[in-house]
């Protein structure tokens, strides 16, 4: 199935998708699909069909989450990214019933995406990776600080932080970096000398809304 009046952010953390999606899904009457939308059926889900998934759904002890290895994070991460792109397109299909134009933080890979959707309708949105590493516990969502304060009561907090810093290196690693910037599909890096206001006014531009309005 394709989605013709569906448009694709995709990219790394801290390069500003979930806030063009908002942006643009506010501007032109669409529906937001922000950053792990999928999460409004992650209730329903079989642990049999998603493991990926449904592992922090089912978790009774949240320090097993940051005690893991970079090995079986990246693992994870790998095996619920798929998974995700399973439940995004079922969402979407559902979706696309009500007639609206739709703006989507994806987890759909690239693949997919050129199977579904064509380049007017995909934009890959990049900050530098470390940024992710290095600013990761700067942001004040519930998520994080949650995981923050759960490594400072590991026995040895450092070491926990470290760990934890060297899984998100393997998710944010310079061959995923490259991967996207060959994507065959638009690239904006992240400028933090631009506005939000400038930044969407290239994404419309890149998207062809301009002439739409």
């Amino acid at each position: 199935m394709r989605f013709p009046d569906t448009y694709f952010i995709t990219g790394t953390a801290y390069a500003g998708k979930s806030t063009m999606v908002k942006l643009l899904a506010e501007k032109y009457g669409g529906i937001f699909c922000g950053e792990n939308y999928h999460n409004e059926r992650l209730n329903g889900l079989d642990p049999a069909e998603f493991p990926g998934l449904t592992y922090t759904r089912d978790l009774e002890d949240w320090h097993d989450f940051v005690r893991r290895t970079p090995d079986e994070y990246e693992a994870w991460i790998d095996r619920t990214s798929k998974e995700c792109e399973i439940l995004e397109l079922r969402i979407l299909e559902d979706l696309v019933k009500q007639g609206k134009k739709i703006f989507v933080d994806t987890n759909i890979c690239v693949e997919t995406l050129h199977e579904i959707s064509d380049e007017k309708h995909v934009l890959i949105m990049l900050a530098d990776p470390q940024i992710s590493v290095s600013r990761f516990f700067d942001r004040p969502d519930a998520e994080k600080q949650f995981l923050y304060r759960l490594m400072l009561e590991e026995p040895d907090p450092e070491a926990s932080l470290a760990n934890f810093r060297e899984c998100l290196k393997r998710i944010n690693s310079p061959e995923c970096y490259e991967a996207f910037q060959n994507s065959g599909f638009p690239v904006l890096l992240r400028d933090d000398a631009r506005t939000p206001g400038q930044t969407l006014a290239i994404v419309e531009q890149i998207f062809g809304l301009e002439a739409n309005i």
